[in-house]
């Protein structure tokens, strides 16, 4: 907990510092993962993708200068287990032995592009013009390509299936919102952002969701100015135009939406609307696979 910070609360950014750390991992290859702490140095430090974790590693700082002997690397893993459990997420057993790179040499075995793109293989669009690229279902053109990212080019290079891909998803953006200071995208994907819940689950299933871009000024007059993006993004939101309601501000980016428009994400989607515990067990066992892949720990996962 941490007034000064959000919404009260460093689980959310400790658990996309813990992700974004192991998300570079490439099974085929052995490179990347959370062994390492690849992000203290620039080059990897620099994806767009991890915009804002800068804070993230700084609110650590102190607990490495008291504790010198740990890794930044299981540190950094260690904080989200923490942040989860204390936020009501599952228990997630802790295995030390990560090390940290020395320098950057390890990044020439890697590449940008490892860690998910919330609209990648969309079609371009003008502002204002959204209509122009949306089919009946207020689908974004494109989308199957973005589903293909999100499930080949993303998760199945480190090895998750698609119940695993939406346990993650589930389990992780419950947490936290956007900042279009860092990713370009604005607002909470849900109400209780520093809680554990099947809220986002059961939201994107149960709710009307309108895709806006920054033009959409009318989100300002109804009290929704958090939930616009920044100019070039698109991201939807559970609010309509002339629209009064005392629903809470929420938004989901194309890269989530994919889970209620794929059939087999769609599958596992509404398993975990309906069941929480059952997410909570997945999303624990997911989150702890991805967090130490390629670290050799003897594991199955590797």
């Amino acid at each position: 907990d941490n007034p000064s910070w959000d919404d009260g609360s460093l689980a959310p950014i400790f658990i996309r510092l813990a992700w974004h750390s192991s998300g570079t991992y490439d099974k085929a290859t052995g490179t990347g993962g959370s062994n390492g702490a690849g992000m203290r140095f620039a080059t990897e430090a620099a994806d767009p993708e991890n915009a804002g974790l800068a804070t993230a590693r700084a609110f650590l700082e102190p607990v490495k200068r008291q504790f010198p002997d740990i890794s930044y690397s299981d540190l950094w893993i260690l904080a989200a287990y923490v942040g989860i459990e204390h936020t009501g997420g599952p228990a997630i057993a802790f295995t030390p032995g990560r090390t940290d790179h020395a320098d950057e040499s390890y990044w020439a075995g890697m590449s940008y592009g490892r860690l998910p793109a919330a609209e990648k293989y969309l079609c371009p669009h003008v502002e204002g013009h959204l209509g122009d690229g949306m089919d009946a279902d207020g689908r974004i053109a494109g989308w199957e390509g973005l589903c293909t990212h999100v499930r080949q080019e993303v998760f199945n290079r480190m090895g998750f299936d698609d119940r695993e891909i939406v346990a993650l998803l589930c389990g992780g953006h419950v947490y936290g919102r956007c900042h279009t200071t860092a990713s370009g995208y604005a607002g909470p994907w849900v109400e209780h952002m520093t809680q554990f819940s099947n809220e986002y689950a059961t939201d994107m299933i149960e709710d009307d969701w309108r895709l806006v871009d920054h033009s959409d000024t009318w989100l300002d007059a109804q009290g929704a100015a958090e939930l616009r993006p920044a100019p070039g993004n698109r991201q939807y939101v559970n609010k309509q135009p002339g629209g009064l309601d005392d629903e809470p501000n929420q938004m989901m980016l194309p890269s989530d939406m994919i889970l209620a428009w794929d059939p087999s994400f769609r599958a596992h989607l509404e398993r975990y609307a309906a069941d929480e515990p059952q997410l909570k067990a997945d999303f624990g066992a997911a989150f702890k696979k991805l967090t130490e892949l390629g670290c050799g720990f003897g594991c199955p996962f590797h």
